[in-house]
């Protein structure tokens, strides 16, 4: 499995702006979705496409077409921060959900709900923006592969080394695509120096 790292230098001015406490919600959201899209681009960029032409009003062109469908699944709550972008890039884009909850004291996630449809044959991505411990990204892809995802691509916004290596011994095969890999995680399992719960800055629940 590979990790990349987006290097664009606005994805870099994007998450500065993420990072910063003083970012309000509302700027939180928006700058959430000018990130994934630039990070969604970067993690379909092998997509498989098919070779045509199309007629312009002058003549005959080559044309590039998407050739293998698109499913994408948040993990609940956070994700849905950066489903959005994912949905307007490719709006036949079928969704799934995944609902993980955090136990504070143990750093455990576990299955509240979920509904995911037949992954069978199509280019999976998982968005989750913080990708701590490893453990809800673990859990996540493990769900889908059991819907028959066979080709998925982790997508977040964050990354610690510790989540990637979790994800990495679990899930050789799936590539993460991300905006930082940062220094580690703290003593509460937090993503250092992170940017805070990403999801109660999305959802202004602080």
């Amino acid at each position: 499995m590979s990790l990349r790292v987006v290097e664009h230098p606005l994805a870099k001015h994007l998450l500065a702006e993420i990072r910063d406490k003083a970012t309000p919600p509302s700027r939180f959201r928006q700058l959430t979705r000018s990130l994934t899209t630039l990070l969604i681009l970067d993690a379909t960029r092998n997509a498989k496409v098919v070779h045509g032409t199309v007629e312009t009003p002058l003549g005959t062109a080559g044309a590039d077409r998407l050739a293998e469908p698109l499913a994408v699944v948040p993990v609940l709550r956070a994700g849905l921060g950066m489903l959005e972008s994912v949905v307007e890039l490719f709006p036949d884009v079928a969704v799934g959900y995944i609902g993980l909850e955090r136990n504070e004291d143990t750093a455990i996630a576990r299955r509240y709900y979920s509904k995911i449809p037949d992954l069978a044959g199509k280019f999976c991505l998982c968005l989750d923006p913080m990708l701590a411990t490893g453990g809800s990204a673990t859990q996540a892809i493990g769900f889908m592969k059991m819907n028959r995802a066979t080709r998925v691509t982790m997508v977040c916004v964050v990354a610690a080394p510790e989540g990637v290596a979790h994800l990495q011994a679990n899930h050789p095969d799936v590539e993460i695509v991300t905006a930082a890999l940062d220094e580690r995680l703290d003593p509460r399992r937090y993503i250092y120096p992170g940017l805070g719960d990403f999801g109660d800055r999305l959802y202004a629940t602080q």
